[in-house]
C-alpha cells in the first residue's frame, strides 16, 4: 500500500509458516508483468513504488519478506492505463477501481487495483469480505497517482490536506471503524469527518476527492505552468507528507527486478530517502515479516 516505511509499519505483521511467499511473489509479479505488457504496448508510463522500488534497488527484486506490488502513475497516464485495461488485461486479471464496491456506496481507500483473481484472502472476517463484495478477497498490486502541486507552501499543504479530509469523509462509508487505532485528537478528527460523511452520498466523497486531487494537473495541462513538484494524491492520509521533484521523476529508467526490467524513477536515491530516510539499513529481525498477507493468501494454480 504505499506506506512510509511497511518494514516498520504498526500493522501486526503475521506469521509466514503457513502460507508460501514464493507464490505470492510469483503472482504479484505475473500481475506486474501484464501491466508492464499492457504499458509499453500502448506507450504509458509507469513506475515501481514504495516497496517495489526498495527491492529493486536494495535486493534487486522483492524484498525477501514483502509480500506486495507497488506502482505510480501520473493522473494522465493512468486514464491511458485504465481505457487500455479493459481492453487488453488478461482474463487472470481485473482492474478494480475504488468507486466499485456496492456500486459506489462504499469505502476501502482511493487506490485503484489490478487483482489476480486465481487467489484467494482468508481473513476470517467474512462480514467483511461480503461487504465488499469479495473484491477484496485477491492479491493485487496497488495503483498510486501522482498530482501536481500548486506553487508555494502553504496552497501545497492546502492541497494535501484536501485529500486528508477526503479520506476522512469516506470513511463514515467502511463497513466499520476501529477507533482503538487512533489517540487524542486525531480519534476526534476521524470522529467528526467519517460523522460528517455519513451524511454525505459516497459517489459525492469520490467526485469531491478526484475534482481536489486533480486541480492542479488540470491547470497545468491549460496552461502549461507547472511547480515542478506532484503528490500521491491517493496515499493515505498520514503520507500526505510524500512529495516528488519532476528532476527526481523523469525520464523513467530500467530497474532490474527478479531478473526482468521494469520503470522506476531517475533519481531513486531521492525518492526512497523521502519515503523511508535511511532506506540500505535493514530492520530488526523480528520485523522481516509479511504485513499484508500473511498466512490469510492463497496463490491456486493459474488458470
Amino acid at each position: 500500500m504505499g506506506e512510509k516505511c511497511k518494514e516498520q509499519s504498526g500493522c501486526r505483521p503475521l506469521e509466514p509458516e503457513s502460507f508460501d511467499l514464493d507464490k505470492v511473489h510469483e503472482a504479484s509479479l505475473d500481475i506486474l508483468r501484464e501491466i508492464d505488457r499492457i504499458c509499453r504496448k500502448r506507450g504509458i508510463a509507469y513506475r515501481i513504488d514504495s516497496g517495489t522500488l526498495l527491492g529493486a534497488v536494495r535486493h534487486k527484486g522483492f524484498i525477501p519478506w514483502d509480500d506486495d506490488v507497488d506502482l505510480v502513475f501520473r493522473r494522465e497516464e493512468f486514464e491511458r492505463f485504465r481505457q487500455a485495461a479493459q481492453e487488453e488485461l488478461s482474463d487472470r486479471f481485473e482492474l478494480v477501481l475504488p468507486d466499485e464496491y456496492r456500486d459506489g456506496a462504499a469505502f476501502y481507500d482511493f487506490v485503484p487495483r489490478v487483482i489476480y483473481r486465481n487467489s484467494r484472502r482468508h481473513s476470517g472476517d467474512d462480514r467483511m469480505q461480503a461487504f465488499y463484495e469479495g473484491k477484496l478477497n485477491h492479491l493485487w498490486v496497488d495503483l498510486f497517482i501522482l498530482d501536481r502541486l500548486p506553487a508555494g507552501k502553504l496552497a501545497s499543504r492546502l492541497c494535501r490536506m484536501r485529500q486528508q479530509i477526503a479520506f476522512g469523509l469516506g470513511m463514515g462509508h467502511r463497513r466499520c471503524l476501529d477507533f482503538s487505532k487512533y489517540c487524542g485528537i486525531e480519534r476526534i478528527e476521524v470522529g467528526v469527518l467519517s460523522g460528517i460523511g455519513r451524511l454525505l452520498p459516497m459517489p459525492v466523497i469520490f467526485r469531491l476527492q478526484e475534482r481536489w486531487a486533480r486541480k492542479y494537473t488540470d491547470r497545468t495541462a491549460r496552461t502549461g505552468k507547472c511547480s515542478g513538484r506532484s503528490f500521491f494524491s491517493n496515499y493515505q492520509p498520514d503520507f500526505q507528507y510524500c512529495v516528488v521533484e519532476d528532476s527526481w521523476e523523469e525520464p523513467y529508467t530500467e530497474y532490474s527486478f527478479e531478473g526482468e526490467r521494469f520503470l522506476g524513477p531517475r533519481d531513486w536515491d531521492r525518492v526512497l530517502h523521502m519515503l523511508y530516510g535511511e532506506y540500505m539499513q535493514l530492520p530488526p529481525e523480528e520485523k522481516r515479516l509479511p504485513s499484508h498477507s500473511g498466512r490469510e493468501i492463497e496463490v491456486l494454480d493459474k488458470g
